[in-house]
């Protein structure tokens, strides 16, 4: 049986709003597999990138706790859960986010300017090795504005593998491509999660996409469940 590598208990976020609570998630438990790829569906405002922000270290609950290879992600300090974002999560979002005054090289590198230790040693290399793996090494001088959307989003991508992440997270990954490229992202996050043996959480609104991964969830009023088949 493959070991819990996320196991999240109780877990609960609320926000204030014009004076008033909302609860975004709301009482959940969740185990997640090392290795697992799990899909989360569900209706906008359902909770979906709000319970993938708490998995991955970005937004701590309100209440419950995250256990990360038996480890409460929120019970360390501050660096310490910098160093849990930068050392064990990639995150891939709709938007590329990429800077526009920055070449594409640039943009993978200059994450590890803020979390050292991002990329290694050798962080150009590895930028370099991050591009190769997407196909792109030959736009590594190139700026964003010279890229088409499915690149853009494959050197998000890139980004996101610089520092081999045992915890892939991807919150509408393809949402803003066209179906060629949306396969090729695919193909590439696949790729990764299966020959690097890494978790790989996706957020989806398609219901195609949600049924590539081994284990589809739903997410309804901040709560979660099976997905029907």
């Amino acid at each position: 049986m493959t070991a819990d590598h996320i196991i999240a208990r109780g877990l609960r976020k609320a926000f204030l709003s014009g004076g008033e609570e909302i609860t975004a998630i709301d009482r959940i438990d969740l185990a997640i597999g090392r290795g697992e790829f799990v899909s989360v569906s569900g209706h906008s405002g359902s909770g979906k990138t709000t319970l993938l922000s708490v998995l991955g270290g970005l937004l701590r609950p309100t209440s419950g706790t995250v256990l990360v290879n038996g480890e409460d992600i929120y019970g360390t300090s501050a660096d310490g859960l910098a160093r849990y974002r930068a050392r064990k999560v990639g995150f891939v979002f709709q938007s590329a986010s990429l800077l526009p005054a920055l070449t594409v090289l640039d943009n993978l590198l200059l994450p590890s300017l803020f979390a050292p230790g991002q990329g290694g040693d050798r962080p150009e290399e590895c930028a370099r090795a991050s591009l190769a793996a997407v196909g792109l090494l030959e736009k590594a001088d190139v700026f964003p504005s010279q890229l088409s959307g499915g690149e853009a989003k494959r050197v998000s991508l890139a980004r996101a593998l610089m520092n081999d992440p045992e915890l892939l997270l991807a919150d509408e990954p393809t949402g803003d491509l066209d179906e060629a490229a949306e396969e090729q992202v695919m193909a590439y996050l696949e790729r990764f999660h299966r020959d690097r043996g890494a978790t790989f959480i996706l957020v989806t609104h398609s219901p195609e996409l949600a049924a590539r991964a081994g284990r589809r969830l739903r997410m309804i009023r901040g709560m979660i469940g099976p997905a029907a088949e």
